[in-house]
């Protein structure tokens, strides 16, 4: 089940990541955000970026084997990367009308590639 509960709040951490990192581009569309200064977008950013890590920690905590869960740090490690640019296309493709092309796709078989690998062999 820790693998599991890892998934989730590696899903939902990746949420507010993506958010944190690139929300304000979306934001900066409107006048009302453009007139905000860097460090007040960065303190957004930040704030939104501390419930990513309130979810991550615990994720790795549950999920690494040395502390009892299922996965390796290697296996971690994909699983959050692939987790992490799921979650960017989801967002691109929502927030900023972004199309997915031929090499996005033939990236993500490299993903999951990525992912047979480190958890196929050992």
């Amino acid at each position: 089940m820790n693998g599991f509960y890892t998934i989730v709040l590696l899903l939902a951490s990746n949420v507010f990541m993506t958010l944190a990192w690139y929300a304000h581009l979306k934001l900066a569309e409107y006048t009302w955000f453009q007139k905000w200064p860097l460090i007040a977008v960065i303190a957004l950013s930040w704030g939104i970026a501390f419930f990513e890590y309130c979810l991550q920690v615990p994720a790795n905590r549950l999920g690494f084997s040395g502390t009892g869960g299922p996965f390796s740090l290697m296996q971690l490690k994909v699983l959050q990367e692939v987790i992490t640019l799921t979650v960017f296309i989801l967002f691109s493709i929502v927030a900023f009308h972004m199309q997915l092309r031929w090499n996005h796709v033939v990236a993500a078989f490299f993903l999951i590639l990525a992912v047979y690998f480190v958890f196929g062999f050992k």
